[in-house]
């Protein structure tokens, strides 16, 4: 399974993204890695169990997606 960070504008995108999350896999909020940079200190690690959860979740508020490697992370896609 694939698993991916989100990162936010904001605190308050990061749990109401958390809680749309929990509805398509698991979904645990942490401190946003010190080699990525965000606006908010919060970011949501997401591991899709839902088929269409990146579908439904590109509709929601986050700044940028990265997929997690083995070693580093990969930047998905970005919303302006």
């Amino acid at each position: 399974m694939t698993t991916y960070l989100f990162t936010f504008h904001t605190h308050f995108d990061a749990l109401s993204f958390m809680k749309f999350a929990k509805d398509f896999g698991a979904a645990k909020m942490t401190p946003v890695p010190r080699q990525l940079s965000s606006s908010c200190g919060t970011c949501v690690v997401f591991t899709p169990t839902h088929p269409d959860a990146l579908q439904e979740i590109n509709c929601k508020s986050f700044d940028k997606m990265y997929r997690l490697t083995e070693t580093d992370y990969e930047l998905v896609c970005e919303n302006e």
